[in-house]
């Protein structure tokens, strides 16, 4: 039965940076039903209590236990999430499928096996699947006695998915593919693969004219091959093959979707996996953190544990803020997808309704993967020497984050999108983001008003004005780098980024404040602490604000025009300093006493 959540409005993506969040509108982990919280606690057990004490055989790949605990997970209803309850699913929504996806995070080898299987290997049946796809292999899946794979990247075409050279030709009533698939994750143990391929006609050789396409081939289909594990970096316990097709044939019922429109997967597909890496990603710091706050309680040096240390406390308390902002950012872009998936009937308007929040999810993905590599190396640091030794936790969890900023998409490909679809939305008429950025810059071109002290006691009143100034800074330097190069702004990949990683500062510090001021109005005992977690980290958003729209300022103006951005970009980021110092020894001292996130 599907989880109900509390109504809530329906949010244009990307509006965050035109509009000043409503608190009671936007949906953070406090919002969670006794539903969600229950399911949470069951995914958290069962993380605990059967993938922690597997983790020696997951990594050394005995796929049979991972197996094993697959279908552990199936018996729980943990992988018949987002499966219809007509084909033995849950039909449960996007929140609930992503606080699974974070509470699994425990040990990355199982978690980007269950993801890969619950989400990619998965979603794209009940999406395009037809009934008698679904009613085949929907049940298996859910149940786990199935476990799928998604078969897109090729060696030459990784983030440019589109260059795939696979093939398909169509004889009688089969489709013939050949070609090789790369990096295929859950390839070694699988049963069901979404394979992409271009299918061409015979006759007419020509590549251009081949359209791409997608199909479900079974393991035992004669003509496929598994090729041996590859030995990985990191995620070493999860199984990642390339998937070989020589002559492999596919009857016509085993086409997913329409012929020609397996882009349309493709690329819906990742909007769903990008906002649960993020989810994943906030699950995997959690315990990182726990993991560092554990060894500095114990470790001792100088007569004294090395938690009570300033800068060991900098270090939690920067891994703790970041988790709070994650996870801020998580649920709220969840929570609005959900909403508006109220009523949704249909794949395509399904597809059309989470990818309104495109921009979100890929802000989840790039952020969420750094915010990890970031936790992950505080944890190494804590653990010293320690830290670079196999039987410690640090040095797995360091080499396991490395992948994220890899994996649905790159980072470089997501910064590209965060930018590029917002302007192509504002292009559209789809986002007023032009007429903010002109009404910006009339504005700017006026003499300056003070806005300093507003006289009121709100704790976050300063963070909440450099919130809106950080805004103001993203369409300033939005309309200078368009009025640079126009059309042509998508070929400054350089620029592209810098704008990117305002738009995701801005999108972090909104999510920080807004959930900070939901629990003070709510008189929440945690809002004390949410607050100097949000000034902690609006601190660090907007030094990464500033730099990379002093970036964007240097390399579209010179000679009298940047001295006059200048000098409007230097009354944007004037700010009061925080006591960053003694916010770091509150925030730290709080997850010490509770040994692990304290919120």
């Amino acid at each position: 039965m599907a989880t109900t959540l509390a109504p809530s409005p329906t949010v244009t993506g990307g509006s965050f940076l035109l509009n000043e969040a409503e608190p009671a509108a936007v949906f953070t982990p406090e919002d969670f039903s006794d539903e969600q919280r229950q399911i949470a606690d069951t995914a958290a057990e069962f993380a605990a209590n059967e993938v922690l004490p597997a983790a020696e055989d997951i990594e050394a790949k005995h796929f049979d236990v991972t197996r094993e605990l697959l279908k552990k997970a199936g018996d729980l209803g943990l992988m018949a999430v987002d499966i219809p309850e007509e084909y033995g699913g849950l039909a449960m929504d996007k929140v609930t499928s992503a606080i699974i996806a974070d509470r699994m995070s425990v040990l990355a080898s199982f978690s980007v096996a269950f993801s890969a299987h619950v989400g990619i290997g998965t979603l794209p049946i009940v999406w395009y699947g037809t009934g008698a796809q679904k009613e085949k292999y929907l049940p298996r899946l859910a149940s786990g006695e199935w476990i799928a794979a998604y078969a897109l990247s090729e060696a030459s075409s990784g983030s440019d998915a589109m260059n795939i050279r696979a093939r398909a030709v169509l004889d009688g009533d089969h489709y013939v593919l050949n070609g090789e698939k790369m990096w295929i994750t859950n390839a070694g143990f699988a049963d069901l693969y979404t394979v992409f391929a271009k299918i061409a006609d015979p006759d007419d050789p020509d590549p251009a004219k081949a359209k791409m396409s997608a199909f479900l081939i079974e393991r035992t289909t004669p003509g496929l091959t598994i090729g041996a594990e590859e030995h990985k970096l990191g995620i070493r316990g999860s199984s990642t093959c390339p998937l070989i097709l020589n002559d492999c044939r596919i009857p016509v019922e085993n086409l997913l979707g329409e012929a020609g429109k397996g882009h349309h997967i493709a690329f819906n597909i990742l909007n769903i996996g990008r906002f649960k890496l993020g989810a994943a990603c906030v699950g995997g710091s959690r315990t990182s953190l726990a993991n560092a706050i554990h060894y500095a309680k114990e470790r001792k040096a100088f007569g004294k544990p090395i938690s009570e240390f300033g800068l060991i406390q900098q270090k939690i308390s920067d891994s703790a803020t970041r988790i709070y902002v994650g996870e801020s950012m998580a649920y709220r872009t969840v929570g609005m997808i959900d909403a508006a998936l109220a009523g949704a009937e249909g794949a395509k308007e399904i597809q059309k309704r989470i990818e309104e929040y495109a921009v979100e999810c890929s802000i989840l993905k790039v952020w969420g993967s750094e915010m990890l590599d970031a936790i992950v190396d505080h944890t190494v640091q804590i653990y010293a020497g320690y830290g670079y030794v196999e039987e410690y936790p640090a040095e797995r969890a360091y080499r396991d984050s490395r992948i994220n900023r890899i994996f649905e998409g790159t980072n470089e490909i997501n910064r590209l999108i965060i930018t590029g679809f917002l302007m192509k939305r504002a292009m559209t008429g789809q986002l007023p983001l032009l007429g903010a950025i002109k009404q910006l810059m009339e504005e700017l071109m006026s003499p300056p008003s003070f806005s300093g002290d507003d006289g009121t006691d709100d704790p976050l009143a300063r963070e909440a004005q450099m919130l809106a100034n950080a805004k103001k800074l993203a369409l300033f330097a939005a309309g200078a780098a368009s009025q640079k190069y126009m059309n042509a702004l998508a070929e400054q990949q350089e620029v592209m980024a810098a704008l990117a990683d305002i738009i995701m500062e801005v999108y972090a510090f909104d999510s920080a404040l807004v959930r900070a001021r939901k629990l003070a109005a709510a008189n929440s005992s945690q809002a004390g602490l949410a607050g100097a977690m949000t000034r902690l980290y609006a601190a660090s958003a907007f030094h990464i604000i500033e730099a990379a729209a002093r970036q964007v300022l240097a390399a579209v103006a010179e000679g009298d025009m940047l001295r006059t951005q200048l000098a409007i970009f230097r009354r944007l980021v004037k700010h009061e300093p925080a006591d960053t110092i003694s916010l770091s020894r509150t925030i730290a001292q709080a997850a010490i006493d509770k040994g692990r996130y304290p919120l």
